[in-house]
C-alpha cells in the first residue's frame, strides 16, 4: 500500500508526522508531497523533508490521500488541483482527513450521507452524521477530530489500508492500548 500525505504552509505537524511515522512502522509506503514548488513549513515552524513537489508526483501510484489539518486547510480548499485530487481519491481510492481538513470534504459534498468527525467548532451541516469521536471510518474515508486524535487517526488509516489484524500488531509493537 502507498499513502501520500499532502502538505502546504501551515500544516499541523502532529497531524502529519504522527500518521507518517505510524503508517511507515506498519509497512505502508508513505510519500510526503508539497503543494508549493518550494519547501513548506508547519504552523509551528517545523519543515518536513524530504518532500516531493505535487507537479512532479504520480498520484496514480498512491492508494490513499491524507490531508493533515492546521491553517493549511484554507489554502488547500482554494487550490483547484488539490480539489480535483480530493475528488479522484474519494471516488476511486481512499481519502483521509483530520482536524480542519474534513471540512474541505464537507464543502465539496463528500460527507453527504456519511459518518464523519472534524475539529468540533468547524463542523457545519455537511449532509452527513457528525460523530463525537477521535477517528471515524466510513467506507473508503477516515476522518479525525484534532491534533489530539493523531494516533487514533493514524491507526484508523492503517486499518483501512492493511486490516485490523495487522493494525493490532502495530499497536502492540508501540504498547498502544
Amino acid at each position: 500500500m502507498r499513502a501520500v500525505v499532502l502538505l502546504d504552509n501551515g500544516y499541523e505537524e502532529l497531524e502529519a508526522m504522527g500518521p507518517i511515522a505510524l503508517l511507515r512502522r506498519g509497512g505502508v509506503d508513505v510519500d510526503v508531497v508539497r503543494v508549493q514548488p518550494e519547501d513548506v513549513t508547519g504552523r509551528f515552524g517545523i519543515m518536513y523533508t524530504p518532500t516531493i513537489y505535487m507537479k512532479n508526483y504520480d498520484f496514480d501510484q498512491a492508494d490513499c490521500l491524507i490531508l493533515p489539518g492546521g491553517p493549511q486547510h484554507l489554502t488547500l480548499r482554494t487550490n483547484p488541483d488539490v480539489l480535483k485530487l480530493i475528488h479522484v481519491f474519494a471516488d476511486t481510492k481512499k481519502i483521509c482527513a483530520i482536524c480542519a481538513s474534513p471540512t474541505i470534504l464537507g464543502q465539496e459534498g463528500l460527507l453527504k450521507g456519511r459518518k464523519y468527525t472534524c475539529f468540533t467548532s468547524l463542523n457545519e451541516d455537511f449532509g452527513g452524521e457528525y460523530v463525537d469521536a477521535y477517528a471515524v471510518t466510513d467506507g473508503n474515508m477516515v476522518t479525525g477530530r484534532s491534533a489530539a486524535a493523531s494516533i487514533e487517526f493514524a491507526f484508523a488509516v492503517l486499518e483501512l489500508l492493511c486490516g485490523k489484524e495487522h493494525t493490532d500488531k502495530v499497536k502492540a509493537s508501540v504498547y498502544y492500548q
